[in-house]
């Protein structure tokens, strides 16, 4: 393949004189393939993708057609000149050629648009295969015959054609096909059979009936010996037929290999027969028609004869190398065959070849399979992958269109309900706990959803119970280090300076972003890319919530599936365990979020900041105590000692050892007739401590009555937001008057703060 800088395509079989000047902006991004084009179907001059190329006729009365997707862009004036921009457009583009006079194309030019990656041949070719395969195994699941008839019409439905030879080249156009007639014509299956072979009659040993019977009608006669004269034989012929033990390789199997490739070599015919003549599916038949017209003229096929019926259960078409290759394409061929894909107009239909959009599918099938591996799927939203039409059987993939699969996980410890859904749509602008996004509405390419198996998933959204890991498919990533890794100052001045100009190189890594943020309980978005090097960037500590990316390629060796599975295993085991940092967040998430806030929620009043030993320090999370002392005396031996004692037990005045007491932070006292009290105490003592009546005497509490007392320690405040003010403690919801206003009781801080006494 030649690296051009311009060419010059002449239409002078249509148009005497006319010629097209293509050039390119970019070096390195055009080309003549002469030398491969017509092997692979594609046309000889090839654009790359997502570059731009000026275009120009010789006569200014000629125009190039639209094409559709802004490839064709002409000159506002000279439309004679413009540009080319192929943008996310990859295979055969087929522009129509106008002139200014003339409503119809007076001729049709074909360029070639390249993938930017390298491989994206054999990974069309590998990833349509994978495809036709797993839609086979679908429908062989659940009734795999033991024998098959050879009577099938492929040609029934032409709208479908393309669609039909898409998944019948993926199947037959192989390397491995290839190899496996290589193999059988080398060294093919035989059997014994008997052979017919003149033979002397002075040779034989042994006279069968039929051997009696060629003696005496033989019509070349010789003299018999004297000892068969007397048994009345006078003369002999001198050569009778006879036959002989012989390796003959017209057996069943190859039987069934010559009638496989006369099939499809049929298939092909009729499909080319059909085609448009000199179009894509045309040029793409005739290529697979000389390639099976080659095998079929080796000649071992001159000496095998028609199959009647085939048993699929042969051993040697179930085991021996070739053979079993050909059983398996067979199987592929037939259903395929059968196959409709509507979702294939988005990777070929009007000769495109979009490598990333069957990316994107291939990769449903590989998730599938390899959460059909660690899960238990339900098989009746599997089987319905694929789904009887009026065309046949149709595969449901398509990108745009929801598709759920359910299943559960059951470790033992924990249930778990899960969902993998292609193209599921979160909503948006959904309004706090609904499910989907509360900015934009977003639909990732594959989400993966867990929540607890014993209530439905509308309740575990509404009790932040669920949680949705989402995965992305981007074909067209290379290096994933200019993806995720950090960048420097000057390269992000550089990305500065391509965001003013419209070129967002991050804009995958901020999609994951966004589903991340904006997406209800997700915990976590990934890159499939098809690469080498994965890469995890956690949000805290665990596992999740983070993002990254993992290599998946289109390779029947080394697809890199196994780093992915061993993150979901991962996923598993964080999900398994019950006091994860996720889960508790899950939890305080639901218990502040579950009510919306109120005018009583305001609290403006001047309180400690939250940070150091004060971090934990939340209005609505903090507590009071409020308590009672009966003199000055009492306050003075409080004041001294710092400490504040309760009565115990049930009766009345007894110090009720609940939540918010045992852990209040702070303590406010007050006395008979007081309105407000400035007397704000920090409890240090985890906790009341028991003490004695004989130990207060010790300390010379005044006159105890009881035997036993709750005491707590207690020190001076030192956040100086509290300093110097004073609190109406009768005005706290928990404050009750009369007798029992000496008992104690909380309130929170936030309550606490909006009783500040203020002077008029």
């Amino acid at each position: 393949m030649k690296t051009l800088s311009s060419i010059e395509l002449q239409l002078e079989k249509t148009i005497p004189g006319l010629r097209l000047y293509i050039d390119a902006r970019k070096p390195d991004t055009l080309f003549d393939a002469e030398e491969d084009a017509a092997e692979n179907n594609e046309a000889r001059y090839q654009l790359l993708e997502g570059c731009f190329y000026d275009y120009s006729f010789s006569d200014a009365a000629y125009r190039l057609g639209d094409v559709g997707e802004n490839i064709i862009i002409p000159h506002k004036r000279n439309t004679h000149t413009g540009t080319l921009a192929p943008n996310i457009f990859t295979g055969t583009l087929i522009i129509p050629v106008l002139c200014n006079n003339q409503p119809e194309p007076v001729t049709m030019i074909g360029l070639e648009v390249q993938s930017i990656k390298t491989s994206y041949r054999n990974d069309y070719r590998d990833m349509l295969e994978l495809i036709t395969e797993k839609c086979t195994d679908l429908l062989l699941q659940s009734n795999a015959p033991a024998a098959h008839y050879f009577d099938i019409d492929y040609t029934k439905d032409s709208q479908t054609l393309y669609q039909k030879f898409a998944f019948i080249k993926s199947v037959i156009d192989t390397d491995e096909f290839a190899e496996a007639i290589h193999r059988i014509v080398t060294a093919p299956v035989t059997q014994w059979a008997d052979a017919p072979e003149p033979r002397d009659v002075r040779q034989l040993r042994r006279l069968s009936n039929a051997n009696i019977k060629e003696l005496l009608k033989g019509s070349s006669q010789a003299i018999a010996p004297e000892v068969l004269k007397k048994a009345g034989f006078n003369t002999l012929p001198r050569r009778i037929a006879a036959t002989r033990k012989a390796d003959s390789v017209d057996t069943p199997e190859n039987r069934f290999v010559k009638h496989a490739l006369e099939v499809f070599l049929k298939f092909c015919t009729d499909v080319h027969n059909a085609a448009a003549p000199q179009s894509k599916l045309y040029k793409e038949s005739l290529l697979l028609i000389r390639t099976l017209e080659a095998f079929l003229h080796h000649s071992i096929f001159t000496k095998i004869s028609a199959p009647t019926t085939l048993k699929l259960n042969s051993p040697v078409l179930q085991r021996k190398e070739g053979y079993r290759e050909v059983l398996r394409t067979w199987l592929l061929f037939d259903t395929a065959a059968r196959l409709v894909w509507t979702g294939g107009d988005d990777v070929y239909q009007g000769g495109k070849k979009d490598v990333a959009t069957l990316y994107e599918y291939w990769l449903f099938f590989k998730l599938l399979s390899l959460f059909q591996s660690v899960f238990k799927l339900n098989a009746a939203d599997v089987a319905q992958l694929i789904e009887k039409t009026e065309d046949g059987l149709n595969l449901r993939l398509k990108q745009g269109r929801h598709y759920p699969i359910k299943g559960v996980y059951d470790a033992g410890s924990r249930k778990l309900a899960i969902r993998f859904s292609y193209n599921r749509s979160f909503s948006g602008n959904k309004t706090y706990p609904d499910a989907g996004s509360w900015t934009m509405h977003m639909r990732p390419d594959y989400t993966l959803s867990f929540w607890p198996s014993d209530i439905t998933e509308v309740e575990a959204e509404q009790q932040e119970l669920i949680v949705h890991i989402h995965f992305d498919a981007k074909y067209k990533i290379d290096h994933l280090n200019k993806f995720l890794e950090p960048s420097s100052n000057a390269a992000l001045a550089q990305e500065k300076k391509d965001n003013n100009k419209g070129i967002y190189k991050n804009a995958d890594l901020l999609k994951m972003h966004a589903y991340k943020d904006a997406i209800r309980r997700t915990g976590g978005a990934y890159v499939l890319y098809p690469g080498h090097k994965d890469l995890t960037r956690k949000g805290f500590h665990e596992i999740i919530p983070g993002l990254g990316a993992f290599p998946v390629r289109p390779s029947k060796t080394e697809d890199g599936i196994g780093a992915l599975k061993a993150f979901i295993l991962a996923i598993i085991d964080h999900f398994i365990n019950r006091s994860s940092q996720r889960e508790k967040w899950a939890y305080h998430t639901f218990d502040v979020f579950k009510q919306e806030p109120g005018e009583d929620n305001i609290l403006n009043e001047p309180l400690p900041e939250p940070y150091g030993p004060n971090r934990d320090l939340l209005p609505d999370d903090n507590f009071v105590l409020i308590g009672y002392y009966k003199s000055a005396k009492q306050l003075a031996w409080i004041r001294k000692h710092r400490l504040y004692n309760f009565r115990t037990g049930s009766g009345a005045g007894g110090l009720v050892l609940d939540a918010p007491t045992v852990s209040a932070r702070y303590l406010l006292l007050h006395t008979a007739g007081e309105q407000h009290s400035g007397e704000l105490w920090k409890i240090v003592s985890k906790g009341p401590q028991i003490f004695s009546r004989q130990e207060l005497l010790a300390k010379d509490y005044p006159a105890p009555t009881q035997d036993h007392y709750l005491v707590i320690r207690l020190e001076p405040v030192p956040e100086p937001e509290f300093h110097h003010l004073q609190w109406n403690f009768k005005n706290l919801p928990n404050y009750v008057s009369g007798r029992t206003s000496a008992f104690p009781f909380t309130a929170t801080l936030a309550q606490f703060m909006k009783v500040v006494h203020r002077k008029d």
